[in-house]
């Protein structure tokens, strides 16, 4: 299982970056390969985010749309995970969300993510697609 950050449909339906053949290039060899491709309702909410900040809310839709197309499931946030998410804020120097990635990951014995966030390099147990 992999997990799929925000970034990845980010760069694929947003303005030319040099990411985005990066991103399309791994996703068409995850799905070649059968890779069972997985994220979370806090990823969808990034988006959601973003493109509201950003004043992109045309981007919403394919960005979505783009990314539940992609996955095979998508995990729920509990008390759980906020509750790990809040252990590892406290002891790496990682953001709250990719704590909160980490987690579900966690939870759900997820060992890889697919993102250009450097953020999750040499996390423990985590091994970052990229």
């Amino acid at each position: 299982m992999i997990f799929i950050d925000s970034n990845i449909p980010v760069y694929l339906v947003g303005q030319p970056h040099p990411h985005k053949a990066d991103a399309q290039r791994l996703l068409e060899r995850l799905v070649a390969t059968r890779q069972r491709l997985v994220t979370s309702a806090e990823v969808f909410q990034e988006i959601l985010h973003r493109y509201a900040a950003i004043a992109r809310r045309d981007a919403i839709a394919p960005a979505v749309e783009a990314l539940d197309g992609l996955v095979d499931n998508v995990f729920g946030i509990d008390i759980q995970d906020v509750r790990r998410a809040q252990g590892i804020v406290l002891a790496y120097p990682v953001s709250a969300r990719d704590a909160l990635h980490v987690a579900v990951m966690e939870h759900h014995g997820v060992k890889e993510i697919l993102t250009f966030d450097q953020g999750f390099d040499g996390f423990p147990g985590i091994t970052r697609i990229a």
